[in-house]
């Protein structure tokens, strides 16, 4: 007697009579002689009694059609089995249409997921092609059944779906010295230790990209000043010793000479040691410039994942006071303003200054010229971006000025926004550690649905109950990937846990990866707040007050379920304000579908990023810096604040501090400004002029955008999808 049914999802649910019953009808009724009941009940009952315990949909089928073939009525049988190869095509004819998307290479928000994957590439089509027949595997067979209809009702969005059954997980803070120092076995390759400022940057780029395929997010460097910074003083030690052996005399009294800065000066009117040291820094700073040109320019060519993407990468700096960290930090930045190739803005690394006072921030900070320099290049190039040390609650109790390894008490983050601190199994530290995976919580969605209860107060219950309903769903979809990723062995991420994950080095290949990771996050994000304030409120935070309010209480309510998940389940969990790009349109397509075009809330392709002021809305960086700054300490898990500002910023480094003034003085953690850069996609060349229609170069008409995605830079818009288009329209200045 059959009892439960394998469903082709792989499911297994309980055998359901009234199923073959209504199939058999359905083929009767489409026959002159119309339906048997007799023969139904007949047929059917047959099967149930007959079948093994558990049977698949499939077998069952087979069965129907045998019974059918046998009875009088094979016409029944003909129909049957024409509808079932209906099916079976339509089946087969979703993917054979997603395929063919892939292999014309169509520009559609299938292929233009991520901007920064080059799915045209045969490399990249046959990453997507993976992507795209994964996720169902996941669906069927790797989520439970309340997280499955979570997703397919449009509640929830899983990110990295695809990446789901290799266990990998999302980002990690490089500690880049454990490299340097002692060089690495990952797989095939082979890194001995630095000795030089060149080789350091090299393996800083073997570092980042051997990593991006062993993980499925981003990768980042702390502390880059800090970590390159011994390999300047061994490359000047390498200079002196060539002048010892040129001029045949001992200098070794200058290997460890103390040198206030490291810059270029001309050696007229200086002679013996004097001109002897100044040659060994000129030769020295220029070892360091190329060494940075290399790091920024493999950083935009080395392909990872296949061939089809340039490293997902970013670097911290800007807090090493040293005579050789500020000549890392001084030569990166003219390398960044510089551009690579043709002088073209460079996508990767996304770079993050860490401002903090006493450091960098005020004029009588020691790396405050460096900081006016940040600025300077920041007017041009986008980057970098700012990190806020002085933010509250990236405040480390352990940071002392004094302390060679400040940085491992400095807050680091990945560009896109991602931060890792906090640590309740571990060091309260960003290196060596980050997020292990995050799902994104559609709150429009729920708004919708309780946006016609009339009363206000029980509007907002109801708001508040099913919020809670899919918090937990999300909280427990997340805790069974981590018991699922926590089974991985540690020789399945040789780098990873070999040199970069806290912990990962005292275990054996064989070992699982569970001991170590729970020093990493579990991340619930959101998006669309905006929207969500709309559907409840009538207007979205940016320009009521009250609405601001309940904003703030729905984000404040996430985060402690996120500390009370901590205790529960013993997991660092965090909220996440999502830097939406492929899902920016996903929510929105679905909701308008169920509901319908609703003013401000379903009336555009896209919902508004996380916690943001909507990008259409007029206000000045003033009020958008104080309606957002909130938001930042209550999503530890990540954030950032955007402004746009007009026109040609090349020479105006000024709005760039102005910007990084509002982020300090309303506590925010992390910004960044956009501005305005035409890029010739032909010769490279770049200007701010408004509406460049032709390239005053080389004459091409081909003329893009720069623009900022969710964090990083896209090299042409073309790779962009519908949904970031239209939000790409929209955008304002503000001032």
């Amino acid at each position: 007697m059959i009892q439960t049914v394998v469903k082709r999802d792989g499911r297994v649910v309980g055998f359901n009579e009234l199923k073959i019953k209504a199939a058999i009808r359905k083929a009767m009724l489409q026959t002159e002689l119309g339906e048997d009941e007799a023969l139904i009940d007949r047929i059917s009952d047959h099967i149930a009694i007959n079948g093994d315990s558990q049977m698949t949909v499939e077998a069952i089928q087979d069965k129907v059609e045998f019974e059918l073939m046998k009875s009088s009525r094979k016409e029944v049988a003909r129909i049957y089995i024409a509808y079932r190869d209906k099916r079976n095509i339509a089946r087969q004819a979703k993917v054979r249409d997603m395929f063919l998307e892939i292999i014309e290479a169509k520009n559609n928000d299938i292929t233009r997921e991520n901007a920064n994957m080059n799915t045209d590439s045969p490399a990249g089509m046959m990453m997507k092609f993976a992507s795209e027949t994964t996720k169902p595997f996941v669906d069927d067979y790797l989520l439970s059944e309340e997280a499955r209809d979570a997703f397919k009702s449009g509640y929830i969005h899983i990110h990295d779906k695809d990446y789901y059954p290799t266990k990998s997980l999302t980002c990690v803070q490089h500690p880049l010295d454990r490299i340097l120092q002692g060089g690495f076995i990952a797989g095939h390759g082979e890194s001995r230790p630095a000795k030089r400022i060149e080789t350091a940057s090299i393996i800083g780029c073997i570092s980042l990209e051997t990593a991006q395929n062993e993980m499925h997010g981003g990768q980042a460097i702390p502390a880059f000043d800090f970590y390159l910074a011994p390999f300047v003083r061994s490359s000047f030690i390498e200079e002196v010793k060539q002048i010892e052996t040129l001029q045949g005399v001992d200098l070794s009294d200058l290997y460890q000479a103390p040198i206030k800065d490291y810059l270029k000066k001309p050696l007229d009117g200086l002679t013996g040691k004097d001109r002897m040291l100044q040659h060994a820094i000129n030769q020295t700073v220029s070892r360091v410039h190329q060494a940075m040109e290399a790091f920024v320019h493999n950083m935009n060519s080395i392909h990872s994942r296949g061939g089809n993407q340039v490293v997902f990468s970013s670097i911290n700096y800007g807090t090493d006071t040293s005579a050789e960290g500020r000549c890392v930090i001084r030569e990166l930045l003219q390398t960044t303003y510089e551009g690579v190739g043709n002088g073209a803005t460079a996508i990767f690394p996304i770079q993050i200054w860490k401002s903090k006072t006493g450091v960098n921030y005020k004029q009588e900070d020691p790396n405050y010229d460096l900081y006016q320099l940040a600025c300077k290049v920041t007017a041009r190039r986008f980057f970098p971006n700012f990190v806020n040390l002085d933010a509250t609650y990236n405040y480390h109790e352990k940071w002392n000025a004094n302390d060679p390894k400040r940085y491992e008490y400095e807050v680091a983050t990945m560009g896109c926004r991602t931060r890792v601190f906090e640590n309740r199994f571990g060091p309260k530290t960003s290196i060596g550690r980050g997020n292990l995976s995050f799902t994104t919580i559609n709150i429009v969605r729920i708004a919708i649905e309780v946006m016609n209860i009339k009363n206000k107060d029980e509007r907002i219950n109801a708001f508040f109950k099913k919020l809670d309903e899919i918090l937990d769903i999300t909280a427990r979809q997340l805790c069974d990937r981590y018991d699922f990723q926590k089974t991985a062995l540690v020789k399945q991420f040789p780098l990873l846990m070999s040199r970069l994950w806290n912990g990962g080095e005292k275990l054996k290949g064989t070992d699982t990866i569970e001991s170590v990771i729970n020093q990493g996050t579990l991340g619930i994000g959101f998006i669309g707040l905006a929207e969500c304030l709309i559907a409840l409120t009538g207007k979205h935070h940016g320009e009521d007050e009250d609405a601001q309010k309940l904003g703030i209480k729905i984000v404040s309510h996430m985060r402690d379920c996120a500390n009370e998940y901590s205790e529960k389940y013993q997991h660092n969990f965090s909220i996440l304000a999502t830097p939406a790009e492929g899902l920016s349109g996903k929510f929105t397509a679905k909701d308008k579908k169920t509901f319908g075009i609703i003013p401000g809330v379903t009336d555009k392709a896209y919902y508004t990023n996380s916690n943001h002021v909507p990008v259409y809305y007029h206000c000045s960086p003033r009020h958008k810096a104080e309606v957002e700054a909130p938001y930042h300490d209550l999503t530890r898990g990540g954030h950032i604040f955007y402004v746009e500002i007009d026109g040609d910023a090349t020479h105006n480094p000024k709005a760039i501090s102005d910007i990084v003034d509002l982020i300090h003085k309303y506590n925010i953690g992390y910004g960044s400004v956009n501005h305005n850069r035409n890029r010739c996609m032909d010769c490279g060349y770049e200007d701010a002029q408004e509406n460049l229609k032709v390239c005053p170069k080389c004459g091409s008409h081909n003329i893009d955008k720069l623009q900022r995605i969710t964090g990083y830079l896209v090299g042409t818009t073309d790779r962009w999808n519908s949904a970031k288009l239209a939000e790409l329209k929209d955008r304002v200045v503000h001032k």
